[in-house]
């Protein structure tokens, strides 16, 4: 019994002081989980706290059930809007660019650290994919938002690459266990049936998950709870299988996430919470297994192998991998650099001991070793990389409060609410905001310290007010402009990033370089913007693509199936 109770003030103690750690790590700018990885290790043998624990299977269940829950989450944040910008490159880096950076990493262990061809290239599997959960963590963490090209490319990546990443470990443990099979026929076959069976089922299981929970009357705290024993469940009925359960579960939370479904915010603000727990329990966990004095005698060797995956194999596969893509430099450079590592690595160097390989062990103080200069090197200068490139966009997600209006057949509305603070346009410009809202929104409370107005004509709003609207979902940026107050950072104002004046994508060439007195040879003067810019990019626009006319500067402002709406028009000279 007094155990039980010291295992449970331990672990309460640690998670709390985790979640505070969170505080001062986003104003450090460190990566939040490398706290969570040292804050095990200091709570392990070698350590202050002093727990010897080395269940390797306990944290293989563990760490397996963690990354299953991240990835459900993953998928049930990525917006299918994201897909059409990011699908085919992330699918290039998720498959070939985890082949190139596990081959270039594996020869380079092998020679490094003196193995045979296939065990480096285990060992080189085993770091192949990204953790882009610790990217974005560290990104949100700097109130930082990445252009769309980049930042769907990415999501998508990190959640599709693992399956990859987990074939390419298993076939290249089969074959060390099996030395009479041709190498070849074990990975494509192992590839067949862990993607084939993955996508398949995880397909299937999620559009069957959307139908049952849309036909299910319970209590609307159970709606969550279905929805992550259902993915749970598809998680080990496709492993065991012999499918990718991880690729099947990130593309059931992909279905779910983006059909029509009872309590959906629910179910979204429930898993993002449940996977935070997940990521720092998973890291907890992994910092007591390793025994950070084992580190010291493998750590110059890890350390060049670290460099030869950070600055040889990942820049140069995202090279390769975007290249029919015509990414502009700037973000290839940025995406190279964000091949963090996190706890996938970590988790894939459990399967060698779980295997009972030679040189096990050593495969896997090396990968955490990597994993530590991983979240280090990169995790700490990835805000101030983004930054220095120019790929930061002004912020949209400036809500008070959201909450989705389940209203069964009719259209998707939510109810948003603001905080109007004393810079806020509506009351900057004192605009006529009735006037200007979005056709299909409506003003529906209005409060004053913390009182409830009884009557909202005449409209007549004050700094602190309390103002909610019901709204589309689409028609949230533009409420943003009317009632958010500019960015603290001057160069992300509307003004400064986008430029003074605002056209329709709809404007003709001609009319532009009649009206500003500029030449444009080699292109159709009653060509519209929107074509321009799109056939210059060859690349689905997003906000913030820019195109030099001459000496304006057009500037992407708003984008709506694929064409652009809203073009932002800068002068020479302007910020």
């Amino acid at each position: 019994m007094e155990l039980t109770n010291q295992i449970i003030l331990i672990a309460s103690v640690a998670l709390f002081v985790s979640v505070l750690t969170s505080v001062l790590t986003s104003r450090l700018g460190a990566p939040l989980l490398l706290v969570f990885l040292v804050m095990g290790m200091l709570l392990g043998e070698d350590g202050p706290g002093g727990i010897a624990f080395d269940d390797v299977q306990l944290s293989h269940l563990l760490g397996n059930l963690a990354l299953a829950i991240i990835l459900f989450d993953g998928g049930l944040a990525t917006p299918y809007k994201n897909f059409r910008v990011g699908l085919k490159p992330a699918a290039g880096l998720a498959t070939i660019g985890v082949l190139i950076t596990s081959v270039m990493t594996g020869l380079s262990a092998a020679w490094i650290l003196d193995l045979p061809p296939f065990e480096g290239l285990l060992l080189g599997a085993i770091v192949g994919s990204t953790d882009a959960a610790a990217v974005f963590s560290v990104l949100r963490s700097q109130g930082l938002e990445l252009k769309q090209r980049i930042g769907a490319t990415l999501e998508i990546e990190s959640g599709s690459n693992d399956p990859m990443a987990v074939f390419l470990t298993i076939a290249m443990i089969e074959i060390l266990l099996s030395d009479n099979q041709n190498p070849g026929l074990v990975m494509l076959t192992e590839f067949l049936r862990q993607m084939g069976l993955g996508a398949g089922l995880g397909l299937a299981g999620g559009f069957t998950l959307v139908w049952l929970i849309n036909r299910l009357k319970m209590m609307p705290g159970l709606y969550p709870l279905a929805a992550m024993a259902g993915g749970l469940s598809l998680f080990a009925t496709t492993t065991a299988a012999g499918g990718s359960g991880f690729l099947a579960i990130y593309l059931a939370g992909l279905v779910i996430g983006n059909r029509p479904l009872q309590f959906r915010l629910e179910v979204k603000r429930f898993h993002d919470g449940i996977a935070r727990l997940a990521q720092i329990a998973m890291f907890l966990m992994l910092g007591l297994l390793v025994t950070p004095s084992e580190l010291l005698p493998v750590a110059p060797a890890a350390l060049l192998f670290a460099g030869v995956l950070i600055f040889l194999a990942r820049p140069l596969a995202v090279l390769i991998c975007l290249l029919p893509f015509r990414f502009p430099w700037r973000e290839q450079v940025f995406i190279g650099w964000v091949g963090l590592r996190g706890a996938v690595p970590i988790v894939l160097a459990l399967f060698p001991l779980l295997a009972g390989l030679p040189h096990a062990q050593m495969y896997f103080n090396v990968v955490f070793f990597v994993v530590l200069v991983s979240l280090v090197l990169q995790g700490w200068t990835v805000g101030l990389l983004a930054r220095w490139l120019g790929l930061e966009v002004p912020p949209t997600t400036h809500l008070v409060q959201r909450v989705e209006l389940d209203i069964p057949g009719q259209q998707e509305l939510e109810l948003v609410g603001y905080q109007l603070a004393q810079n806020a346009p509506i009351l900057v410009d004192r605009r006529p905001a009735l006037l200007n809202l979005p056709k299909g929104a409506r003003i529906v409370a209005l409060l004053r310290d913390h009182h409830l107005l009884d009557a909202l004509e005449p409209f007549d709003p004050q700094a602190g007010d309390y103002l909610y609207l019901m709204a589309d979902p689409k028609d949230l940026a533009e409420l943003d402009r009317l009632f958010v107050a500019p960015t603290e950072s001057p160069h992300l104002s509307d003004q400064a990033f986008f430029g003074a004046f605002v056209l329709n994508g709809s404007a003709r060439l001609g009319d532009l370089c009649t009206a500003y007195g500029i030449q444009v040879e080699h292109h159709d003067p009653e060509i519209t913007l929107d074509t321009l810019i799109r056939q210059t990019l060859s690349a689905h626009p997003v906000v913030g693509d820019r195109l030099q006319v001459g000496h304006l500067e057009l500037v992407v402002r708003e984008v709506e199936d694929d064409h652009i709406v809203k073009v932002g028009l800068k002068l020479p000279g302007a910020a």
